[in-house]
């Protein structure tokens, strides 16, 4: 199967090239090659590739930046969507697109079904639900979505990493304790992607985070706890919990925003990791790459 990969730079690429299966033929330029906002250039390099299926990683995902750049995140988001179908016109090539939880007002008590009403609260959650109903609308057929929330790796920067850091430089940290979901592992993500790039007949919206629920408060005091074991840091410090009003950004983020994957477990026939045991897997391959303090 020969796969074309949009946005291979990120943490999510990275993965997606590291767990890359055998059968897979993959194409994964950089930027400087493939520029989704420049439909001549997309057009081009999807006509000498001829993939069987487009995985499109690429976004814009500063969500406070984009509340100032919100053509540029139009512009990638959903734009972007739509240079790769106009680059796909008239053939059967699949397209496996990356969503978020922030398409989601985070006002439901209990996890978002994928059906769930989409109403975003930020641009960056309007720009991303504004991509997938280029695809839903246009290009359902051949379409999968796949949504996710809280990514984190071993590679390029995140909240894991910048806990890390802070902890070893600080003595008190102040997490926001009332904002809940699910962190997730982008080496399990990248996994599941493969699986759907391997099922031909699948189309539609799908929902996947690791297992479990999580504060960015509980996430970070876990960060701290499981750093230390795996000798990352050299000592506990403080974390105190905190409002998201005590803390103003300038987009404002869901209060709850996690996702219901019973439709995905059933596909996979398992639930996959609690995300405290990917955070644990994810802390001993940082570590084993030379990061970490002991």
């Amino acid at each position: 199967m020969k796969i074309l990969l949009i946005g291979g730079s990120g943490q999510l690429g990275h993965e997606l090239l590291r767990t890359r299966p055998e059968y897979v033929e993959l194409h994964a330029p950089d930027r400087q090659a493939l520029d989704i906002v420049d439909p001549g250039n997309i057009c081009k390099v999807v006509a000498n590739i001829a993939p069987d299926l487009i995985i499109n990683c690429a976004a814009y995902t500063k969500v406070d930046q984009a509340e100032k750049d919100r053509e540029e995140a139009f512009l990638i988001n959903q734009t972007g969507v739509h240079n790769i179908l106009m680059a796909i016109r008239g053939s059967t090539t699949r397209v496996l697109q990356v969503s978020t939880d922030f398409v989601f007002d985070g006002k439901s008590s209990s996890p978002y079904l994928i059906d769930s009403p989409a109403n975003p609260l930020s641009i960056y959650g309007m720009s991303k639900w504004m991509g997938e109903q280029v695809l839903l609308e246009h290009y359902a057929e051949h379409s999968i979505i796949i949504r996710t929330a809280w990514l984190y790796s071993s590679y390029g920067t995140n909240f894991v990493k910048t806990i890390l850091n802070l902890v070893s430089e600080r003595d008190k940290l102040n997490i926001v304790a009332d904002q809940i979901g699910t962190p997730t592992w982008a080496n399990s993500l990248a996994r599941v992607l493969w699986f759907f790039c391997s099922q031909n007949s699948l189309q539609g919206i799908y929902h996947w985070s690791d297992s479990g629920i999580a504060s960015w408060y509980d996430f970070a005091c876990a960060i701290m706890e499981e750093g230390l074991i795996a000798g990352l840091i050299d000592k506990p410090i403080e974390v105190v919990p905190v409002l998201t009003s005590d803390y103003p950004t300038a987009a404002q983020r869901p209060s709850y925003s996690v996702l219901d994957k019973s439709q995905t477990w059933e596909l996979l026939g398992y639930r996959g990791d609690h995300w405290r045991e990917s955070l644990r897997k994810m802390l001993y391959e940082y570590k084993a790459s030379g990061a970490g303090a002991t």
